[in-house]
């Protein structure tokens, strides 16, 4: 689906396609020079973070295995509960191992800080972050991540796997939501 199909739902357009390929293919290039002689594990935060993964992997000049989590601190609104649940919890060992995870978006940090100090309670080796989007004024809490593509502003944003009411993930670029859709 492209911007223009659903501009009448859409405020501003932040990213296109195409600047989001771009610094995709950025990203990946910074990854393999970190990890040229290591075989990280890419651990996806579903359901939003499957865009941002499938291209990021397919991306890579490396090999990398993948594995998927989903946690929740949604629930059904707009704005994070900060109280994290899994709902996925991965299939992979994580002792010893290299992780990246892979997000689409940083907002409060909240959800990924809480995710970072769990994987490396599971004995992984290193925990790093690669994240398209930071929302760096709606943080709450500092989160060290290595790897950020684009920082935006404190707005409800969808399209590239982000959504509201599981609508606009197929969206191909990033858009700030109207509040007429959402109120």
């Amino acid at each position: 689906m492209e911007l223009a199909d659903v501009q009448d739902d859409l405020t501003e357009v932040l990213l296109t396609a195409d600047q989001i390929d771009a610094k995709i293919a950025e990203l990946a290039r910074a990854v393999e020079a970190d990890y040229a002689d290591r075989d990280p594990l890419l651990v996806g935060v579903l359901k939003g973070a499957v865009m941002v993964m499938a291209d990021f992997a397919r991306e890579l000049k490396m090999s990398a295995a993948m594995d998927w989590m989903a946690v929740s601190s949604y629930g059904s609104g707009t704005k994070s509960s900060g109280v994290v649940r899994i709902l996925k919890d991965l299939d992979t060992d994580l002792h010893g191992r290299d992780v990246l995870i892979v997000e689409d978006i940083i907002d409060s940090g909240l959800t990924l800080s809480w995710l970072r100090e769990n994987l490396l309670s599971r004995g992984a080796a290193s925990v790093e972050i690669v994240a398209l989007l930071r929302k760096p004024e709606a943080a709450k809490v500092h989160v060290d991540v290595r790897y950020v593509g684009f920082d935006i502003p404190n707005a409800f944003v969808v399209g590239y796997g982000l959504d509201y009411a599981e609508r606009y993930r197929n969206l191909r670029g990033v858009g700030v939501l109207a509040p007429h859709v959402y109120s």
